[in-house]
């Protein structure tokens, strides 16, 4: 039998939360404070672009296993487990930003049956967990921090595949951290129990290893192009070490999204408030700024030096494939670096179709990218959506004004583009590009 699950938040992580959930069978209640989303989830219509989301949303109704309501409240009372999905955006000073946490705690601790186990889903400095039931402040409920490990795109299966379920509570008390761990129970996986302030700690480190990550990789990738080695087989090589591993591996235009600039800052604020001078991490976090001006410089190097009043199209908005999330998105803050210089900006991206006021305003938006590419002097591709490898790029050549696609995502089929006239830069790719051989027949094959 299911357990009665309050999930406060109906965004991304909130929302697959609630519909990942009542598929295991337990009886969910989504609460959020935007009466349009919720109308909209109650009619199976799902509020954010995820693989299978909509489906379970709709199975979910069916059902009966799932229901949305308007406010925390009316989702709270009766819950044996409610899981705290809100946002927790990053402030002026780089540290979370918690006002909405706190808000929804102070609404509905005194609505909280005996014997209810609160959870921090939402990313959340080290001690959050302790901070909520302080201001819960009884005896009666105990709180849990319940790190979420999900990929945008990937969403719903992360959630139903994960590779661990961490769970932190207070002295590492067994009883609370085990009712939270049957909510999985159903999925073949690892748990791993520990304190509150290491599950917290968990999150924020994974996150931001694998920003350092990335930020390597790219200057990898800028280094590859001064020695005219090729990223392409230099990653290839590496990942197959088992220590270092295939993922994680790709250079592009720098990392964004909803959570790795807001957590790696909200780390680095930890760190400074504790003592701690994370000079890594703080490298890390140039390094991707830089990347982002050297993908500007790359294009302005391409229309000749002058980027003022040069149309550039652009390839791909949200920042990364798969969803139309806008937060964060590298591509939108290369648009706006591009836009400070002048250049005039058409952007065509899958899961955009209107301006987003306050977001897109630096791009005029496409129906198409062959409209994105009409007569501008370079195209520039941002998003690594699979339908860009295969546009026919000699309409996109007929239609330029200029000879310049600028690859960011390293997606493209160099000597596809090169066969149109049109001239190709990836990131850490040479001018002559090889296809990786995979394994010694491969090779011989090629040989003969």
């Amino acid at each position: 039998m299911g357990a009665e699950v309050a999930v406060i938040g109906a965004g991304y992580v909130g929302l697959t939360t609630a519909a990942c959930l009542s598929s295991l069978g337990h009886r969910v209640v989504c609460a959020d404070v935007d009466q349009e989303k919720v109308d909209a989830l109650r009619r199976g219509e799902a509020t954010i672009r995820e693989p299978g989301i909509c489906e379970l949303v709709v199975d979910g109704l069916a059902s009966g296993h799932l229901r949305f309501v308007l406010g925390a409240s009316a989702a709270a009372a009766g819950a044996e487990i409610v899981i705290l999905c809100v946002p927790t955006p990053m402030g002026a000073s780089g540290a979370a930003d918690l006002s909405t946490l706190e808000s929804v705690v102070a609404e509905v601790r005194d609505l909280l049956p005996p014997g209810c186990v609160v959870v921090n889903k939402s990313t959340v400095p080290v001690g959050t967990a302790a901070r909520v039931a302080d201001l819960i402040d009884r005896p009666d409920v105990a709180v849990v921090s319940n790190p979420e490990f999900l990929r945008e795109g990937f969403a719903v299966y992360d959630f139903l595949n994960p590779d661990r379920i961490v769970v932190g509570s207070a002295d590492r008390d067994p009883v609370p951290a085990r009712r939270v761990a049957e909510l999985y129970e159903k999925l073949d996986t690892s748990v791993l129990v520990t304190d509150s302030a290491s599950a917290e700690m968990i999150k924020y480190a994974s996150n931001c290893y694998l920003a350092t990550r990335l930020s390597f990789v790219n200057t990898v990738a800028e280094l590859c192009e001064y020695l005219d080695a090729s990223i392409d087989d230099v990653t290839t090589g590496m990942g197959y070490d088992e220590r270092i591993g295939k993922s994680f591996l790709r250079p592009g235009p720098g990392w964004g999204g909803s959570c790795l600039p807001k957590d790696t800052f909200a780390l680095l604020r930890t760190a400074e408030s504790a003592g701690s001078d994370f000079a890594l991490l703080r490298a890390a976090i140039e390094t991707n700024v830089k990347q982002q001006e050297l993908v500007v410089d790359k294009v302005r190097k391409a229309v000749g030096g002058d980027l003022a009043g040069v149309r550039i199209g652009l390839l791909g908005l949200t920042f990364k494939a798969g969803t139309d999330d806008l937060r964060d998105s590298p591509s939108l803050t290369i648009a706006a670096l591009l836009a400070a210089e002048g250049a005039e900006l058409t952007g065509y991206d899958p899961s955009v179709h209107a301006p987003v006021p306050g977001v897109t305003d630096d791009v005029r938006i496409a129906g198409t990218a062959y409209h994105a590419a009409s007569g501008a002097a370079a195209v520039v591709l941002l998003t690594e959506w699979p339908e860009f490898r295969a546009l026919d790029w000699g309409r996109i050549a007929d239609r330029l004004h200029g000879r310049s696609v600028i690859d960011t995502r390293n997606l493209l089929d160099p000597h596809t583009v090169a066969r149109t006239g049109l001239s190709y830069q990836g990131i850490g790719r040479p001018d002559s590009v090889w296809a990786p051989v995979a394994n010694v027949a491969e090779m011989v094959t090629q040989a003969g």
